[in-house]
């Protein structure tokens, strides 16, 4: 009986002793509370599920007879925003290419002649995406564009009655039920390098996330553990420098950083068959970009954390919003101009997006990523340097 009051005595001072601690620390339980509460709400206001249209232009050959006047298939192209009218397919095919339009749509150069044969003429909508959803989607905007189109020409052939041979008896045998109710059917071509599937695509976005999450969370456990333990102490009486310390650390985890990205783009490469289209090289400086501004930010939170705790507590927040704001699971082209600003705040977002493009397309055409990398590296760097020092030569 007496060893059992001894024993619930001792785990009641177990459980006072670490309440006492949490009551100590108000702001790591307010963050652990408050921030998930923050994320989602930041994210159920922001994400407004808006895809944006996708820039096109309609190519009409001047033998198909097709009017050209912009207005009419701005009216029938839903879920596209109609540029211009093109006479020819090869410079918007070339801008396709380079990424600076989203979709071509060519019409058929001799639709009536077809359609008088008893044959389906092909709109061919040419997207240039890597993204399995993306594909998926312009695929059904173009089945939608083929209706549309399907609809206002069966509309036209019942007004104008002999010119599409509808009433004109024995041609009208000719023409395949089929045909006559669908005279056009959309077939969708992909310009990007390679179709990948869900594997392949959300492969690159991984690794920069735990590229993120693990430098975050390694170099900001080691320095908070450095300040909290009293080895900073040492260093203000030793001739070691803030810079030393910072450089250090970078250097460190930098090398430990790069093995791990290493072997996870073998793997990625070798076992799951993730393709790498393009330069190794390149590929190597925008891991070593997105790691040093990774660091960056662990060293930060290190120096505005006060235990390993709430250090644990905002690299999770951190890789939460991570998930919510990077473009990893919805795009953040569907969230609001403030949320958008702000995603872009995250080495990761810069991070997923260059390294899809080189693994999968080859080539990035969004270069001021690498120097927003950079910025984002500096800045921390510069304010955890600042905090940190103060810190060493306090008094």
């Amino acid at each position: 009986m007496i060893a059992a009051l001894q024993t619930i005595t001792r785990l009641l001072a177990f459980i006072g002793k670490e309440l006492i601690e949490v009551r100590r620390r108000p702001g790591a339980i307010i963050s652990l509370i408050l921030g998930p509460f923050l994320i989602m709400s930041v994210f159920g206001l922001g994400y407004n599920g808006y895809r944006r249209p996708l820039q096109t232009i309609i190519v009409i050959p001047p033998q198909s007879g097709l009017p050209s006047d912009l207005s009419r298939y701005r009216d029938v192209a839903v879920g596209m925003d109609i540029l211009q009218i093109a006479p020819d397919a090869a410079a918007p095919l070339q801008r396709l290419r380079s990424r600076e339009l989203d979709a071509v749509i060519v019409a058929p150069p001799n639709l009536e002649q077809q359609f008088r044969s008893g044959a389906q003429s092909v709109i061919e909508v040419h997207i240039n995406v890597t993204d399995p959803v993306q594909q998926a989607y312009a695929g059904v905007l173009a089945e939608r564009l083929a209706s549309e189109v399907n609809a206002q020409i069966i509309k036209q052939a019942a007004g104008e009655g002999e010119k599409y041979a509808l009433a004109a008896g024995q041609q009208a045998v000719q023409i395949p039920p089929d045909v006559i109710a669908a005279p056009t059917r959309a077939e969708l071509k992909n310009e990007a390098p390679i179709a990948p599937g869900v594997l392949s695509f959300y492969g690159p976005a991984v690794l920069a996330l735990i590229l993120q999450h693990l430098a975050v969370t390694l170099v900001a456990l080691s320095l908070v553990r450095e300040r909290t333990s009293g080895i900073i102490e040492l260093f203000r009486i030793s001739p070691i420098s803030t810079t030393e310390v910072i450089v250090g650390k970078v250097l460190a985890f930098g090398v430990l950083a790069a093995a791990i990205s290493t072997i996870t783009v073998a793997l990625l490469v070798v076992a799951l068959g993730v393709p790498l289209l393009g330069s190794p090289v390149l590929l190597a400086a925008i891991i070593a970009l997105l790691t040093v501004a990774s660091l960056a930010l662990g060293l930060f939170i290190a120096v505005i954390s006060d235990s390993e705790r709430q250090t644990v507590q905002l690299s999770l927040l951190l890789l939460l919003a991570s998930v919510f704001f990077s473009g990893f699971v919805l795009p953040i082209e569907e969230f609001t101009a403030p949320v958008r600003i702000a995603s872009y705040v995250l080495p990761v977002t810069h991070g997923i997006r260059l390294i899809q493009d080189v693994m999968l397309r080859g080539w990035t055409n969004e270069v001021w990523e690498m120097f927003a990398l950079a910025i984002i590296a500096a800045v921390l760097l510069v304010a955890t340097w600042a905090l940190l020092r103060r810190s060493m030569t306090r008094a």
